[in-house]
């Protein structure tokens, strides 16, 4: 482990100065986090607004992790400082009422729409739902996105955590909830559409921005979005 001695002072003697060296070399984590989520967010928050709500994520991570656990610091870091973030997001409540609604009417219609024909659901046949031509229906998914981001990534966090964490608090109940929430979502990224899939994994499991997915799949920012806000409202309706 990197910093072991600096660890070793901390945890076993409480060490302040040691916790804030610390916190100075793991810093740059919560920067390329920050900057991974401004890339998305940057219309509604500032970056160094993003990087104070991580830092708060790493002194949590530092202050809880375990050095005897066969466990990264970095891992653990990385979900907690990003846990901080939207969870801070979240408590802003900076979407409006408006694009809530907007996002619920788009997961209902995947819902109704996939339920009854057993497949997935074509822009046309979504907008025709919702009454709606279908670029309303692309400018409409433009304006989700970042709840969308938000919904899910509270979900896969909080999972992440509780993996983490090894927790003994779980009762059997909640482990099987668990284990069948993640299996639905398993399978339902599975059964995307396979663009839709492709920005899924790319996004939040190679971790690339918008602008990186863009380029590998060679298609534009907003087209990145729009899919990524399909794939969203087909999950959260699946989940749902």
């Amino acid at each position: 482990m990197e910093h072991i001695k600096l660890w070793q002072n901390y945890k076993n003697n409480n060490d302040v100065i040691s916790k804030h060296s610390l916190i100075e070399a793991y810093i740059e984590l919560v920067k390329i986090i920050a900057g991974r989520l401004y890339s998305n967010y940057g219309t509604n928050v500032e970056y160094d607004d993003l990087v104070s709500y991580g830092i708060f994520g790493l002194i949590d991570a530092i202050e809880k992790f375990e050095i005897d656990k066969n466990v990264k610091f970095e891992t653990y870091a990385q979900i907690r400082i990003r846990g901080a973030i939207i969870d801070q997001l979240r408590n802003l409540d900076w979407i409006p009422r408006s694009i809530r609604q907007k996002a619920k009417t788009v997961e209902v219609a995947y819902r109704k729409l996939e339920n009854q024909h057993g497949r997935n659901a074509t822009d046309t046949e979504i907008a025709d739902e919702l009454l709606i031509s279908v670029d309303e229906f692309h400018s409409l998914l433009q304006q989700i996105n970042n709840l969308n981001i938000v919904s899910l990534e509270e979900n896969l966090l909080e999972g992440s955590i509780k993996n983490l964490s090894g927790s003994k608090e779980n009762t059997p109940e909640e482990i099987l909830c668990g284990q069948e929430t993640k299996q639905i979502l398993q399978t339902s990224i599975e059964l995307l559409p396979e663009r839709e899939k492709q920005v899924i994994s790319l996004y939040y499991f190679e971790e690339l921005t918008y602008k990186e997915i863009g380029a590998i799949l060679g298609i534009s920012e907003s087209r990145v979005s729009q899919l990524h806000s399909k794939a969203i409202s087909r999950l959260k309706s699946k989940l749902t």
